[in-house]
């Protein structure tokens, strides 16, 4: 793995979950993808690296990383839905991390290459400010967002943007710019 970058995996939440019962997503997640433009090695993220949170149950062999440095990553992240901060998710609290999520990937045959790129799911945590997607922050759309300007989301509308961004620990108390990820919900033609 060289390095790590920001990714929205949107999804069409309505066509998801339609599709949940009984087929599980397919097509509600084949949606869009938005990529950040650059990619930071590995190797910057040196003083990022924290321990994941506790396992229980234990992960399997292949998978328990207990005696390995650790891998976690200490990335404060934060969502912004037309210019409003609507969570700020951590991701030191993922249960896997990317090493164990790329083995288990493999374990099950999956081919990768250089240049493939894979992502690491929602980035959430149990306070209601840390939660990763606008379906959690709105329990599914019946609690909706009132942001600054006094509207309100429960889900995604024409012309909304939503920004990612994140920062991390660099050395002697720097920090770490990862960039954003950036997109705009258009109206379809």
């Amino acid at each position: 793995m060289f390095g790590v970058c920001l990714v929205n995996d949107w999804s069409a939440r309505d066509v998801q979950s339609w599709e949940t019962m009984p087929l599980g997503p397919f097509l509600g997640k084949a949606f869009a993808t938005s990529v950040s433009p650059w990619v930071v090695p590995l190797a910057a993220l040196e003083h990022a690296r924290v321990a994941p949170p506790p396992r229980d149950p234990r992960p399997l062999p292949y998978l328990d990383d207990a005696g390995a440095p650790p891998w976690g990553l200490d990335l404060a992240l934060e969502v912004r839905l037309n210019g409003h901060v609507v969570s700020r998710p951590a991701f030191a609290g993922m249960y896997w991390t990317a090493a164990q999520q790329l083995a288990h990937l493999t374990s099950g045959g999956a081919a990768l290459r250089t240049g493939d790129l894979y992502a690491s799911g929602t980035v959430s945590g149990p306070e209601p400010d840390r939660r990763g997607s606008l379906l959690e922050l709105t329990t599914n759309g019946t609690d909706p967002l009132v942001l600054p300007d006094g509207t309100r989301r429960g889900f995604l509308a024409d012309g909304d943007e939503v920004v990612i961004s994140a920062t991390a620990p660099g050395p002697g108390g720097t920090t770490v710019g990862l960039g954003e990820v950036r997109g705009r919900v258009e109206p379809a033609p």
